[in-house]
């Protein structure tokens, strides 16, 4: 359970802490408050994505702790370091710390992550220093968070099979199925190169020996083709960048109309208008930094245009090369205008392909017999991986038809439609991720043909199809913690009521945490913390606490019609609140 969220420099956050509950946690605010930047800080710490643009303005560095509480090892009696060997894959974040050697204390552990200014950053669980990688593997057992759109991914097919595999806990299994699968096309494709005919593997041979040759003899390197473009443009237009740089360097310097004197005689003028009055202090302290700053920037172009010096044999030379790049590129690469990787990589894998046709050591007969057996087994595991998901397809079905019911769409009907991949033969009936083709399929009105959920679920509808299954999930995974962010969009009246129900009763069994505009949703939580925006001391500032009592009346009251200080208002928000909570507060 996540505990606590500290949080200091991080977007418009300079310090914030927040102490968290179990149960059902609602956060609100006014659009643009700042709501997501909480989950947005909250993924940063678990492992996500790390950018100076996350740095509060004016601060050096943004950090990120979250103290989280660990729910006890399942099994009574098994030791808290964890069950699993080297060799196995964790089961638990007790598992997981055993295998990293880290200690929680108390059952409590602590995570920390920053950014600094100059791009680095710093990663640390209980004060151990870990990778992101390592955070995202072991925040995996802590928290599951829905972001604002991730239920758009129910419009793309591809991903109902990853839904459905997930369900039925085979996703290592098809991982390593596509591994063989991928071996089995390797396999074949040698064999089919062993098979062409030995004019035709000696020509390939020729042809491929040149292109290493030749591209060998280049020495490329990655991204040189771009430094070379860079270098090129500016040493072929040295004139006009050096009179460029002569009219900057006089429009800061001149005498009489440069930048810098001009400021510099602003800041006199302006430091006797302070002497006079105080109040023109803060606009002397601007003017001053702008005088450095201006100062400095003119000092570097100084000493820019006293280093620049016209070189012709160098741009020669890297005319040259860069013609040597474009023949490369116009044999080996996708496109001339392609980056010079592309010739690298074509150099990488024709000598692959000449090891391959010139080794001598893979016998025709032995190849073939290898690719048969390899068949067998990814059949095999196809028709295997197949039984599975037709047994929990229909697992699946139940589970979410039965939670739709409960959030507004009863009598809907939900189908996981899985059917064999066109073709006759075992390679063309099976793809990387088996022999099944996967898609969900709706029947949102009583009597209505089952239809794909892509084309002709509404934005609302999705949102709960989402919730519905991360529900259904949350029954199969030991994951204490949740997060919505917004999974009311495209809902309201009866069904955000109905959502709001359902989570509170999700909440029974582990901590939900949800991000929501309607009061609807936000009555049925156990705890409201409000996020609000503003203004201090010039800046803009986020800030977030818990709201009880009146206070939360006031919000509810703000949430349904943006009125948080009429009777009517508040006397609504209160009955809400009895009706849905039971408490106006704790």
């Amino acid at each position: 359970m996540l505990e606590q969220l500290t949080i200091k420099d991080f977007a418009l956050i300079d310090s914030l802490s927040l102490e968290l509950s179990d149960g059902f946690t609602v956060l609100s605010g006014e659009t643009g408050a700042g709501k997501s930047i909480l989950i947005g800080a909250l993924s940063f710490v678990l492992g996500g994505k790390a950018d100076v643009e996350q740095i509060r303005a004016g601060a050096n560095e943004a950090v990120v702790t979250a103290s989280f509480a660990l729910n006890l090892p399942a099994a009574a009696g098994q030791k808290k370091t964890g069950g699993s060997t080297d060799n196995e894959e964790p089961r638990s974040a007790w598992d997981w710390l055993a295998g990293h050697g880290i200690e929680p204390e108390d059952g409590r552990i602590l995570l920390r992550r920053l950014v600094r200014n100059n791009g680095k950053t710093g990663a640390w669980i209980q004060g151990s220093p870990v990778t992101r990688s390592d955070l995202v593997s072991f925040s995996a057992f802590l928290i599951d968070i829905h972001g604002q759109h991730e239920h758009q991914s129910l419009m793309r097919v591809a991903e109902h099979r990853v839904f459905l595999d997930a369900w039925a806990g085979i996703t290592e299994n098809v991982n390593s199925f596509t591994a063989l699968y991928a071996e089995l096309v390797q396999k074949r494709r040698l064999l089919d190169q062993i098979n062409s005919s030995e004019n035709d593997r000696s020509r390939r041979i020729d042809i491929l020996t040149f292109a290493v040759n030749e591209i060998t003899q280049a020495k490329l390197t990655a991204g040189e083709d771009e430094e070379l473009g860079a270098e090129e443009s500016k040493l072929s237009s040295f004139e006009k960048l050096y009179s460029v740089i002569k009219d900057i360097t006089e429009t800061f310097d001149n005498d009489t109309s440069g930048i810098v004197p001009l400021l510099k005689k602003a800041r006199n003028t302006v430091s006797q208008a302070v002497s006079l009055d105080k109040a023109l202090g803060a606009l002397d302290s601007r003017i001053e930094s702008s005088f450095y700053e201006i100062s400095d920037i003119a000092e570097e172009f100084r000493t820019y245009s006293n280093n620049l010096v016209f070189d012709p044999e160098r741009l020669a030379a890297v005319q040259d090369r860069m013609a040597l790049i474009y023949s490369l590129k116009k044999k080996y690469a996708s496109s001339v205008s392609a980056p010079v990787s592309d010739v690298i990589a074509y150099c990488s894998a024709a000598q692959k392909e000449l090891e391959n046709l010139t080794g001598g050591t893979v016998e025709k007969n032995a190849l073939k017999e290898l690719c048969e057996s390899l068949e067998r087994s990814v059949y095999v595991a196809a028709k295997e991986i197949s039984a599975k998901r037709r047994t929990a397809a229909e697992k699946m079905e139940k589970g979410v038809e039965e939670v739709l019911a409960r959030l507004g769409m009863a009598g809907t009907r939900f189908s996981v439609d899985i059917k064999d991949k066109p073709g006759t033969g075992v390679e063309q009936k099976c793809g990387p991720y088996g022999m099944d083709d996967i898609e969900f399929l709706i029947s949102a009105n009583k009597g209505a043909p089952l239809l794909s959920l892509a084309k002709i679920a509404s934005g609302g509808e999705l949102s709960r199809i989402m919730l519905a299954l991360k529900t259904i999930f949350a029954e199969t995974d030991s994951v204490p913690t949740m997060i919505f962010d917004e999974i009311d969009t495209g809902i309201g009246g009866e069904v955000a009521v109905a959502v709001g129900s359902h989570m509170k009763t999700l909440a029974r069994k582990r901590q939900i945490l949800c991000i929501t505009h309607l009061a609807s949703i936000a009555v049925y939580a156990d705890n409201q913390i409000k996020v609000e925006k503003g203004i201090e001391e010039n800046v803009m500032r986020t800030a977030a606490s818990e709201v009880k009592g009146e206070k939360r009346v006031a919000e509810i009251a703000r949430m349904l019609s943006g009125d948080s200080e009429s009777e009517e208002s508040l006397d609504h928000a209160r009955s809400l609140l009895l009706k849905f909570s039971g408490k106006l507060s704790d």
